[in-house]
């Protein structure tokens, strides 16, 4: 696909399976960052994660070599708390998830209760009980709105592949018999979320990740271009099948972090140049 007039100001970037592996930092990823930073391009990490705060995705970065700081961070459980104070603000919520999500929704002026709350946000709960699910069944049937942080099925683990949030939610969504509002990738929600801090138009922002059905579809959802990384979930034996599957295409398709700081550095010679 052509590269259109759209001068390249800024960059959504995915993290694990674009910028690192578990706690292994995935080769060119500190300089693809460092190239950033010099030539004064906006960027932000934007994780479905919505387990760790913007505090520990950024320390967990700075300790694999990747220059990062909190401000640099967009989580789902971020995206998914200013959802809902932009339309209820002060709004008494029911949370099943971690201490990311948690201090997420208090920093936005969100009531944490478990006693008749007007929404349930569910995220990735690794503590999660029978007794937690339940609770938050009785709370959607009742009335209380569905925000589900994000709706990946599978999450990576030392262990392997573990359930996600998106598995948890196949379980409420079946007892209760309700469809969550999705705000992660591939949601637009979480995408409009990022531009908004970013302060640009999607067709001067690129997304950059590893997986078409996320990454490359929540580009799609919101008109941004998009770059596929052979680096993660998506490789080159089976990168073009993915794209199919998720009804999606990418701008560029690169092997490496190496191969798309090469082309990121000759397009921002080539936006000097045509100044």
């Amino acid at each position: 696909m052509g590269l259109g007039a759209t001068r390249l100001r800024g960059l959504l970037i995915d993290l694990d399976g674009t910028l690192y592996h578990g706690g292994n930092m995935i080769p060119g990823a500190d300089e693809f960052i460092r190239l950033l930073r010099r030539e004064e391009i906006r960027y932000l990490f934007v994780t479905n994660n919505s387990s760790a705060s913007p505090d520990t995705v950024a320390e967990r970065l700075n300790g694999m070599g990747i220059p990062a700081e909190p401000s640099d961070v967009c989580t789902s459980a971020q995206a998914a708390a200013a959802y809902i104070a932009e339309r209820q603000p002060g709004a008494s919520v029911h949370a099943v998830g971690e201490s990311g999500l948690l201090a997420a929704l208090r920093e936005a002026g969100l009531r944490l209760t478990d006693d008749e709350p007007e929404l349930v946000v569910q995220g990735i709960d690794r503590a999660l009980t029978y007794e937690k699910a339940a609770a938050a069944v009785k709370h959607i049937r009742g009335g209380a709105q569905y925000i589900l942080t994000n709706p990946d099925l599978l999450l990576p683990s030392e262990h392997g592949l573990i359930p996600g949030a998106g598995s948890i939610s196949a379980m409420l969504r079946a007892a209760s018999g309700v469809q969550p509002i999705v705000i992660g990738k591939p949601s637009a929600i979480q995408m409009h979320f990022a531009l908004k801090r970013l302060g640009l138009a999607p067709a001067e922002t690129w997304v950059v990740g590893d997986n078409p059905a996320t990454d490359i579809a929540a580009g799609k959802a919101v008109g941004c271009p998009s770059a596929l990384v052979l680096t993660g979930l998506a490789t080159a034996d089976n990168y073009k099948a993915l794209l199919s599957s998720a009804d999606c295409e990418a701008n560029e398709v690169f092997e490496d972090l190496y191969r798309l700081q090469s082309w990121l550095t000759s397009r921002l010679e080539q936006q000097r140049q045509s100044r």
